[in-house]
């Protein structure tokens, strides 16, 4: 085992750890599973890339988007560690060869969806691996408490049972009490369990609620006012391009980002954006991930996410240099409303879940009992105009197929070319003399790509063999194919279009197992989130760096003194904290001979101390110096 600072400094050029970061590695490395809550731009993966690297063997790593595993798989490679990811689009011939590169020892890290884990290949591959570290990214995806449920990552404890050697470590950046022990639960944790979080305070960034009649002249007085880059969030695609647009013509650098971009466009705009030559990116929330620029001074919303968690994360990627920075929401008495409204579109009726069922296994062919973890092409915009089916209800049928574990959708992205030759050399030396017409493009794939292409796959581009043989790209796609259809080589082309796959033999619609009482508990949990959101955005009164710990669980007594609330105090001279002490003592006296219910015991304290009321009440029952008995009522512990 190598000294971890030797290991830190050598692949990532840093001489120090950050906070937390080697106590979690050193649990990992002595055998606890081990959870760690880290925020966002807190330094996730280096707590489990770290240890992986200490360890004999292959870390196992289960993350949710395939956008995350490339961006990570790609970044390993940089450092010069082995790295592959398996994800839903490759073919079953090059998941088998990956798998078996994996069995001889050829790849440090392994990165695969959750739904990877159910397939009989996978684990019975899985079992004559050296896997000695499995780690669980965004981990409050296991847990249906959480705001990202993922039923595939139930399968992750049954699992387990097949490599007993591997340490653990689940992370996430974002989870309530709740969640981190649902998390512990559902990951089958023992007694050899350890947890690390680190404060969700951020001293540096200055949150900010602002009722905004006309939001984009309001944004564009924060950009004027606040030097330096930013990113605005919008809930559509559409609103991307709008409120870019207004952007130029008002003179500030800007460009637009979401979902429905190519390959090329996404890395052009976020290259130009990381690199300063574009200053504001307006972006839904699919910018973000895997992205790691620190020196962002503003994240403005101008349309209310979900959850306070989202929220987090995204305003989260404001100030990582840990200068000053700025999260912003602006907002309307409407978007308050449609808050609770989107939440009732996304629970379509049991009925419709079924007629989009059906009409996703005709639009991908599928037959009845077949199509378990195969990916099909999916195009939403076509889907719904050949299935004439309108509105936001498909698209969030579909989510509750994937919430139920029905079907998994893959965001679109970009997989190159690949070839790999199926014969060997004296085969193909042969072939040659037999074929001619075809020697020209072999001999290039050799000179280009090497012998390398008889053991493994090589990603190709088709236009720079088109160049080379002065052809057009169709026709050296017509080559290659013609190539494996004689079985000299195995070509898979390049892909970049969104992803169904199904996760389950194809059921009769009619007999589709939904559950509708699961679906209306995840809908009460949402509705909670909302309320949270909700009141997030109200508070005129109490610290909003405190209303964020709160809810995830931490209690803080100290205000941040930044955000809009503590500003307006300042300005008004009143107190920014207050004491916890005399509260706590005075509902204490008021209890001590006679129960009351919560509404009277409010009552007795001024109107302007009922955030801290309800904080401090919270605290004494957690402690146990208070109880509600069976009437309802508080009472003084005896």
């Amino acid at each position: 085992m190598e000294n971890l600072h030797e290991i830190l400094q050598k692949y990532w050029g840093y001489k120090q750890f950050r906070p937390l970061q080697e106590e979690i590695i050193r649990s990992v490395l002595a055998g606890n599973e081990t959870l760690a809550l880290l925020p966002t731009g807190g330094g996730k993966s280096i707590c489990f890339q770290v240890p992986a690297m200490a360890l004999e063997g292959m870390c196992l790593v289960i993350s949710p988007l395939v956008a995350l595993m490339k961006d990570q798989v790609e970044n390993l490679q940089k450092r010069g560690i082995s790295a592959t990811a398996i994800y839903a689009g490759l073919s079953h011939k090059e998941i088998g060869f990956l798998l078996d590169e994996c069995i001889k020892g050829n790849f440090k890290f392994l990165y695969v969806s959750p739904e990877r884990l159910k397939t009989e290949l996978f684990r019975e591959r899985a079992k004559q691996m050296n896997i000695s570290l499995l780690a669980i990214d965004e981990a409050h995806c296991i847990s249906q408490w959480g705001y990202d449920f993922r039923p595939p990552y139930l399968e992750i404890a049954q699992f387990r049972t097949l490599v007993p050697q591997a340490k653990i470590i689940a992370l996430t950046a974002s989870a309530t009490p709740e969640v981190c022990q649902d998390i512990q639960q559902k990951l089958s944790f023992g007694l050899m369990r350890r947890t690390f979080q680190k404060s969700f305070a951020r001293a540096n960034l200055s949150y900010a609620c602002l009722l905004e009649e006309n939001k984009e002249q309001r944004l564009l007085k924060i950009l004027h006012n606040v030097q330096g880059t930013a990113v605005v969030y919008v809930r559509n695609r559409k609103r991307t391009q709008e409120i870019a647009k207004f952007l130029q013509k008002n003179k500030i650098s800007a460009d637009f980002y979401h979902a429905g971009l190519n390959l090329t466009q996404r890395n052009y705009k976020q290259e130009a954006w990381i690199k300063d030559k574009t200053r504001v990116i307006v972006a839904t929330n699919a910018f973000g991930m895997g992205i790691d620029k620190p020196d962002v001074r503003i994240v403005v919303h101008l349309d209310l996410p979900e959850s306070l968690e989202a929220y987090y994360q995204e305003a989260g990627r404001a100030g990582r240099d840990e200068k000053k920075a700025y999260a912003i929401i602006l907002y309307q008495p409407t978007d308050i409303e449609n808050l609770t409204k989107n939440i009732a579109q996304k629970y379509p009726s049991d009925e419709d879940c079924r007629r989009v069922y059906q009409s996703l296994a005709n639009y991908c062919k599928v037959p009845l009992q077949a199509g378990e973890m195969e990916s099909y092409p999916f195009d939403l915009a076509e889907f719904q105009q050949n299935f004439q089916l309108k509105g936001t209800m498909p698209y969030y049928a579909l989510k509750r197929l994937e919430a139920e574990g029905f079907i998994q959708l893959n965001e679109a992205f970009y997989r190159s070319s690949k070839v790999k030759f199926a014969i060997d050399y004296e085969t193909l030396y042969e072939f040659q003399i037999k074929h001619p017409k075809a020697e020209p493009i072999i001999r290039l794939l050799q000179r280009l790509y090497g012998g390398g292409m008889f053991s493994q796959f090589v990603s190709i581009q088709e236009s720079q063999l088109a160049k080379f043989l002065d052809k057009t790209s169709r026709e050296i796609v017509q080559m290659l194919e013609r190539l494996q259809e004689l079985q000299v080589i195995e070509y898979e082309k390049q892909n970049e279009k969104p992803q169904v796959t199904f996760l389950t033999p194809r059921y009769e619609s009619k007999y589709l197992p939904l559950s509708p009482e699961r679906n209306q508990l995840l809908k009460q949990k949402d509705e909670a989130r909302a309320e949270a959101m909700k009141n997030y955005v109200l508070n005129t009164t109490r610290c909003r760096t405190q209303l964020i710990l709160d809810y995830f669980g931490e209690i803080s007594y100290k205000a941040c003194g930044i955000c809009d609330t503590c500003l307006t105090k300042k300005r008004n001279n009143e107190p920014l904290e207050y004491d916890f002490e005399a509260l706590r003592i005075q509902i204490k006296d008021f209890l001590q001979d006679n129960p009351l219910n919560i509404t009277d015991l409010a009552n007795l304290f001024p109107l302007s101390q009922e955030s801290e009321f309800i904080q401090v009440i919270r605290s004494m029952v957690e402690t146990n110096e208070l109880v509600y008995l069976k009437n309802g009522k508080i009472a003084v512990s005896t």
